[in-house]
This record gives C-alpha cells, sequence and structure tokens, in this order.
C-alpha cells in the first residue's frame, strides 16, 4: 500500500471513529447529565459502545476485512480493552491530577487514542495472513 494509500486509509479509520465517538459520547452525556451516574462509569460504558460500533463499521469500510468474526472480533476486543485500560488511565489523570472537566478529558483522551487503536487495528486484528479464514 502507498503512504498515499495508507493516509487515505488512516482518514477513513477517522471518519469512522467519530461516528463511534459520537455513540460514545451520547452514552456518556446521558449517563451523567441525565442518569447522574459518575463521569469515570460513563466514559466506560461509552467507550464499549463506541468499540462495537467502530468494530462494524472499520471492518467493513477502512479494512474491508475478509478475516472471520471469530477471528476478527476477539483481536478487535484485544485491541479496545487495552485502549479502555488507556482511557481510564488517562480520564482519571486528566480529572483527579490536572482538575479538567470529564468532557474536555475525553477529548483529549480520544484524540491520544485514535493512532494506538489505528496502528493496532490494522497491524493486528484486520492484517491478512496466511492462515485467515474467509467469510463467504
Amino acid at each position: 500500500m502507498s503512504a498515499s494509500g495508507g493516509f487515505a486509509r488512516f482518514l477513513r479509520f477517522a471518519a469512522v471513529g467519530a461516528v463511534g465517538t459520537l455513540a460514545h459520547y451520547a452514552l456518556l452525556l446521558a449517563l451523567v447529565e441525565g442518569a447522574g451516574a459518575p463521569p469515570l462509569w460513563g466514559a466506560v460504558a461509552g467507550f464499549v459502545l463506541g468499540a462495537l460500533v467502530n468494530y462494524a463499521l472499520a471492518r467493513r469500510l477502512v479494512f474491508a476485512s475478509t478475516r472471520s468474526h471469530g477471528q476478527a472480533l476477539p483481536r478487535f476486543f484485544a485491541v479496545a480493552l487495552a485502549g479502555l485500560a488507556w482511557t481510564t488511565l488517562l480520564m482519571s489523570l486528566f480529572m483527579a491530577l490536572f482538575g479538567l472537566h470529564y468532557l474536555l478529558a475525553q477529548v483529549l483522551t480520544t484524540a491520544l487514542l485514535l493512532a494506538w487503536h489505528y496502528a493496532g487495528n490494522a497491524l493486528w486484528t484486520f492484517r491478512r495472513g496466511r492462515r485467515d479464514v474467509e467469510v463467504r
């Protein structure tokens, strides 16, 4: 893949991620502002919803993966769970240590983790290998 093709794929990944992020933030706001949940719990729940949206869209629209769900989904969630750990750490740091509002903390966390999620999914989750089982 050419450098420009890789950048275009990264941009598609970011666009797909924006849709997942919208779902994430919508649930975050609904839980925190609507239901009175603690911001950290809202961020975690939003992260899980966003991950599910991102898997479905990235698999099809970004990576055009033929890897079976049985192979790709566990890898995707391994990358996502590592991202969730980073989200929890960064949100806690930004809010407790730096005193940032939870929404600003979430925006910074999301921006920092974009490269992590792209690399993990491009290089491991959806990368085509010799032993991949194609979806028919």
